[in-house]
C-alpha cells in the first residue's frame, strides 16, 4: 500500500510520515504559524513487553527532541501501546518513565482514550499517577453514556482533560448511536468543563473537534464566563480542517494539532475504518476540502 502513489498521497494527508523527524518537521511548521502541536507515535495493543518498552523509548526520544528543538509540542500516547494488555504493572512502569521525562522537560503527556473496554483502567491509572506527575493529561469521549459521571470525578481533582467525540465502535447501551445525541452530550460536557467551579479547581479543558458549531460554542461560553484565552484550547487532527487554523488563531484561540507518525499507519487506518465505517466518510470529506 505504501508503494502505491494514490495510497501514499492519501496517508500523507493525515500522517506526517514513518519517522519522528517527519512529525517534528510538521510541528515546526505549525509552530511558525502560531499553532501548537501534540505528537503521537502510532501503535497499540502490543503483544510483548519488549514492544511496550520500545514504544516508551520512542516517547523519551520524542520528548528529548521536542526540548532540543524548542518546539511548542507535547506527547500523546495510548496505554495499549505501552503494554496495558500485558498487565497494569507493565504499562505503569512505561507510563511513569514517559511522565517523569516529561515532568523534567516541563512538558504535558496526554493519555489518549481507547475503546470502552479500557476506560476504567485508563482513568484509574491516570488518577493514581497524577498526584506524582502533574503533567499527565487525560481524554474523555462524549459518545459514551458514562462520561458525564467521569467528568465530575476529573473536575474534583482539577484534571487536564481533552474532550473528544469518540471514534470506536460501541454497543448502544454504552454509547449514543446518533450523532445528534453525541453532539448534545459534547455541548453539555463542554459547558461543564468551562464552568466557574471546574476552572476554580484547576481544570484545563481541551476541546478536540473539527465542528465549527462546537468550536463556536466553546468560544461563546469562554467569553460569557470571562475565561482567559490561555485557560482552554481547541485541538484538531493533522490534515483535517486546516482551513480553520488561521481564522481561529486570528481570533485569539489557542489551537493544537495532533500529529501522528510511524510505520503503523496502515494498521491505524484499517482499525479505525473496521471499527466504525463512518470514519471512512469522515476522512474522504476532508480530502475534498481545500
Amino acid at each position: 500500500m505504501d508503494r502505491l502513489p494514490t495510497a501514499r498521497r492519501f496517508v500523507r494527508r493525515f500522517v506526517a510520515g514513518p519517522a519522528l523527524e517527519d512529525a517534528l518537521a510538521v510541528a515546526a511548521r505549525l509552530n511558525a504559524d502560531g499553532v501548537d502541536a501534540a505528537v503521537t507515535h502510532l501503535g497499540e495493543n502490543v503483544a510483548t513487553a519488549e514492544e511496550a518498552t520500545g514504544a516508551a523509548d520512542a516517547y523519551l526520544k520524542m520528548l528529548d527532541e521536542i526540548g532540543h528543538r524548542r518546539l511548542r509540542a507535547v506527547a500523546s500516547l495510548k496505554l495499549t501501546h505501552l503494554g496495558l494488555d500485558l498487565g497494569e504493572s507493565v504499562c505503569r512502569v512505561n507510563l511513569e518513565r514517559v511522565a517523569a521525562h516529561g515532568l523534567t522537560a516541563r512538558t504535558l503527556v496526554w493519555v489518549d482514550m481507547e475503546s470502552s473496554a479500557y476506560t476504567d483502567r485508563t482513568l484509574e491509572l491516570y488518577r493514581r499517577l497524577r498526584p506524582t506527575y502533574g503533567n499527565l493529561a487525560c481524554v474523555v469521549q462524549s459518545y459514551l453514556r458514562r462520561t458525564a459521571q467521569d467528568v465530575e470525578g476529573l473536575i474534583e481533582i482539577g484534571a487536564t482533560v481533552r474532550l473528544c467525540k469518540g471514534a470506536y465502535r460501541e454497543a448502544p447501551q454504552l454509547a449514543f448511536p446518533d450523532k445528534r445525541d453525541v453532539d448534545l452530550s459534547y455541548t453539555r460536557l463542554l459547558d461543564r468543563l468551562l464552568s466557574a467551579d471546574a476552572l476554580a479547581r484547576g481544570v484545563y479543558p481541551a476541546f478536540a473537534t473539527h465542528d465549527e458549531h462546537l468550536i463556536g460554542r466553546a468560544r461563546e461560553q469562554a467569553r460569557a464566563g470571562g475565561v482567559a484565552a490561555d485557560r482552554y484550547e481547541v485541538q484538531m487532527l493533522y490534515g483535517i480542517r486546516h482551513d480553520l487554523h488561521a481564522t481561529l488563531r486570528a481570533g485569539g484561540v489557542q489551537l493544537r494539532v495532533l500529529i501522528p507518525y510511524g510505520d503503523d499507519w496502515y494498521g491505524y487506518f484499517m482499525r479505525r475504518l473496521a471499527e466504525r465505517p463512518a470514519n471512512l466518510a469522515f476522512f474522504f470529506r476532508q480530502l475534498l476540502r481545500t
